[in-house]
């Protein structure tokens, strides 16, 4: 059972290379005798966390306290997986499953954690409503900050969503990326079969177009190649610090600029003709061109604030695993101080409802965005400044691998049915490979294996019925249920057994 636990889930090896495995050493097993042996791994890993709770508020009040970092991942109509992180040990400390991320369904979440391992010194978290609502009844007073990089991304969003759908449906209304892919692939078969083609582009590829003397026909390949490759500009961060059909409206501005210098001569060519054709769909549109001019204006702004909080910066590349730039709180605070009162931003606020409300939000959470370092005295009688982080991408990371895990497992991108079937305290997982937490859990023990054979054996045979109640309405019972005849099909058996 261990080793199918931490082939799986540490090792993140599938149930069919498990199999293969354990059949080397002639141990015949099924992929579903695998999957029950990795439920019930997670069953002891989750009954071992629990009696050794007190050894852990024991470690986080050595380290003088906690951070609480809470976050929950879902997938469709899955329900919502929430952790709870110290962020100074890096220990998962709890986990649930709940139908939403209402107030009501966390509460009772953070009053487990509260019992357990005391009040924490900071908590961080999204702008999630529920989880704010659920953090002032449970923990009042405490400090409690709003990840910046979700708060940015809120703004955004807010600021310029609608300007970047309108500019999204535009161009899929003209068609423009199967378009230039048609010419893309019309062209590639010609200079695959015509030397002079193939030559012109294998010159420019060599001196990088120094020389300018290309073909017009590779022209056209190379300037339609390059908008198509909108998505290298983007720095993985996603909406709204990436903009990528904002940027390949800019890409066909500037293709168009590149075919309007063209000699009169080479304008003749048939596909510098097509490529014209396709660019002037788009950028002959007036309303297209207004909503482009807004959205530049406003995404100008929101870089500025992105620049002041120094997080997700433009020319950044660490994508969402971006914390943000090593600054002094105090720097940055300052710098989104000038930004909110300046000139600038006061005259937007004042002609556009937009703006306004991007300072009403800044004004908002202005409490929750700035954090000062916090003096807390260790078990040992130290006295030490801790520095809550300012993002919550130490939880987002963690739901990225475990996501891409099972993705990787599943060989599927939906993990709504993986999310819905797993327990909720698999996150518990990434404690593993935490020296300290292993010291604890392992309780004097040298091995996994030593350890679970002292959790009495009647728990878990508990907590596997509980998760097998979890498990929702089989496949083959959802056909049934979901006949639009069952009413009456079951007042015939119904009568039908009455008289028989």
């Amino acid at each position: 059972m261990v080793d199918v636990g931490m082939a799986l889930f540490v090792e993140c090896k599938n149930e069919k290379q498990i199999q293969a495995e354990l059949k080397n050493r002639n141990i015949a097993i099924s992929t579903r005798q695998v999957g029950y042996l990795a439920k019930k791994f997670i069953v002891y890993l989750a009954l071992a966390h629990k009696e050794s709770r007190s050894k852990l508020k024991d470690l986080l009040s050595l380290r003088g306290g906690y951070i609480l970092h809470l976050d929950g991942t879902c997938e469709g109509d899955s329900p919502h997986l929430m952790s709870a992180l110290d962020e100074i040990a890096q220990i998962v400390l709890d986990n649930i499953k709940i139908p939403s991320e209402k107030a009501d369904k966390i509460i009772p979440f953070l009053r487990r954690i509260k019992d357990c391992y005391g009040i924490p010194l900071a908590l961080v978290h999204d702008m999630g409503a529920g989880i704010l609502s659920a953090v002032k009844e449970v923990f009042p007073g405490i400090a409690d900050y709003i990840c910046h990089y979700h708060f940015l991304r809120d703004i955004g969003k807010d600021l310029f969503a609608i300007e970047y759908a309108r500019i999204r449906s535009e161009l899929s209304k003209y068609s423009i990326r199967p378009s230039l892919g048609k010419i893309v692939k019309s062209l590639e078969e010609k200079i695959e079969t015509q030397p002079e083609l193939a030559n012109s582009l294998d010159v420019y590829l060599k001196d990088e177009g120094k020389s300018g003397d290309v073909l017009p026909r590779v022209l056209a390949y190379i300037v339609s190649n390059w908008i198509l490759d909108a998505k290298s500009e983007l720095n993985g961060y996603g909406f709204p610090f990436d903009r990528e059909h904002l940027i390949f409206y800019k890409r066909l501005k500037t293709a168009r600029s590149i075919v309007e210098n063209l000699s009169a001569k080479k304008k003749k060519d048939r596909y510098i003709i097509k490529l014209n054709r396709v660019l002037a769909r788009a950028l002959n549109d007036k309303n297209l061109k207004t909503v482009v001019s807004r959205m530049e204006e406003k995404s100008q702004i929101f870089d500025e604030l992105r620049e002041a909080m120094r997080i997700a910066a433009s020319d950044g590349k660490k994508g969402l695993n971006d914390d943000g730039e090593d600054v002094d709180i105090k720097t940055i605070e300052k710098a989104v101080t000038i930004f909110r009162n300046s000139d600038k931003i006061k005259a937007a606020a004042e002609a556009n409802v937009d703006y306004k409300k991007m300072v009403k939000q800044i004004d908002k959470y202005w409490e929750k965005l700035f954090a000062d370092p916090i003096m807390v005295t260790t078990a040992s009688g130290e006295t030490i400044l801790v520095q809550p982080q300012r993002t919550n991408n130490i939880l987002e990371r963690f739901f990225r691998d475990l996501k891409r895990m099972y993705r990787s497992k599943s060989g599927t991108q939906s993990l709504n049915k993986v999310i819905k079937a797993m327990l909720a305290d698999t996150p518990l997982v990434k404690n593993l490979s935490n020296p300290q937490y292993l010291k604890i859990i392992l309780n004097g023990h040298d091995t996994l294996e030593e350890r679970f054979a002292e959790i009495d054996e009647k728990l878990v045979r508990q907590e596997m019925k509980k998760s097998e109640g979890l498990q929702g309405i089989s496949a083959r019972m959802k056909k049934v249920l979901r006949k639009p005849n069952l009413p009456s099909l079951l007042t015939k058996m119904s009568k039908a057994a009455a008289t028989s």
